[in-house]
């Protein structure tokens, strides 16, 4: 996507121009084709995600993924995949997996929400890398999915990491207040108004929203509300606690029913928020995604060599069997080679030393086994620490 020039070299001005955000917002689609498309639900357009596994050479999957590209910066900045996890046996396992979690750390007095009152909802952080452990074939099966990495791919380019947090909101749970979300949504508007305008457009481009629904969503249940198009204003970073744009939040905002199995993903500077559950017995199951590119920092710290460890056995099957793709590489290993030692972990070609990915995708490749591969992953670990 383009950079426009007039945004270098100075910060974002605080009188925002509520006009051209309500002009933006008035037309969704932008410029942007969709031929890609089955339809579109209040001006965002949805994927079959029969499409995404379909799409098996290389000229059709770059076709989709800057269709994709185009949508998050210039278009809609959201769209839906429905059918987007096919597997339902694989969705299952997850839930189940899920709610696992959720129990296991409701009898441990855990489940701290940052961002919801007590009650309203339960919610479980790092649900990546704890299913993992807990359950490393649910785990690799459901990330495992070429939709996730079509979409993930198409926005951050390769190397990008996926962090997960499920989320039940429970009957009467309230809604959220619009917002942006990470890197610069998490500032005060103070802080946000401190970093060049350039970093406002280019902070969009570090990190995908996303969720996939593990249970029926009907508007009454509260799926996220989407304001499509609010992700090209400019000072957005800026403008979301503003009650003029809240107010239009409020009476122009979207909402899309989703089954399970059906996904959202959306740009982070998109206005959204969570929906309210009106209903009066249902609890709205979602497993949010965040995916960062390799370029930014996750929100949660996890144990990638601990998932790593666990899941190799299950991936190590699928390398035999020939099942093995990138979206399994993806979510079972840190993609970054930094922060490293570089007197001790050393490339042995190019600038950067091997990722863990590279060296899970390496001993998968030469079929080490599992005993093997976790002598290496402790060699690295130790490699890549700084001296004391």
């Amino acid at each position: 996507m383009s950079l426009p020039s007039p945004l270098f070299g100075g910060r974002l001005s605080g009188d925002l121009d509520f006009t051209e955000f309500v002009r933006l917002c008035a037309d969704p689609a932008g410029d942007v084709e969709t031929p890609h498309a089955t339809t579109t639900a209040s001006g965002i357009p949805v994927y079959d995600g029969d499409t995404f596994r379909n799409a098996t050479d290389d000229a059709s999957a770059e076709a989709l993924r800057a269709e994709l590209a185009n949508v998050f910066g210039h278009g809609a900045g959201v769209i839906v995949i429905r059918n987007g996890w096919s597997d339902r046996g694989a969705l299952d396992a997850m839930t189940d997996a899920l709610l696992a979690v959720i129990e296991r750390e409701r009898a441990d007095g855990d489940g701290f929400d940052h961002f919801a009152s007590s009650g309203a909802n339960s919610r479980a952080w790092d649900v990546l890398g704890k299913v993992a452990k807990l359950d490393p074939t649910a785990h690799v099966n459901y990330y495992g999915n070429r939709v996730l990495d079509l979409v993930s791919e198409a926005w951050l380019g390769p190397w990008y990491q996926v962090t997960a947090q499920v989320n039940i909101v429970h009957p009467g749970g309230a809604a959220q207040s619009p917002h942006r979300d990470y890197h610069l949504g998490f500032l005060s508007d103070a802080d946000a108004a401190r970093f060049p305008g350039h970093v406002h457009h280019l902070s969009q481009a570090l990190t995908l929203q996303g969720a996939v629904a593990h249970s029926p969503m009907p508007i009454d249940a509260g799926p996220t509300m989407l304001l499509p198009g609010s992700q090209r204003f400019a000072a957005g970073y800026l403008a979301w606690r503003d009650d003029r744009f809240k107010a239009h939040f409020a009476e122009h905002a979207v909402q899309v029913e989703l089954e399970p199995g059906d996904a959202v993903f959306f740009n982070p500077a998109l206005h959204h928020a969570a929906g309210e559950n009106r209903t009066d017995d249902h609890n709205r199951i979602g497993n949010l995604l965040q995916v960062s590119s390799a370029f930014g920092v996750p929100m949660e710290a996890i144990d990638w060599d601990g998932v790593a460890s666990s899941t190799y056995p299950v991936l190590l099957g699928l390398a035999e069997a020939g099942e093995l793709h990138e979206a399994h590489i993806a979510t079972c290993a840190s993609g970054y080679a930094f922060p490293s030692n570089l007197d001790t972990d050393a490339s042995d070609s190019g600038l950067a030393p091997a990722s863990m990915q590279d060296l899970l995708r390496t001993a998968l490749n030469e079929r080490l086994t599992a005993e093997r591969f976790n002598e290496l992953l402790s060699a690295k670990r130790s490699a890549r620490q700084a001296f004391t």
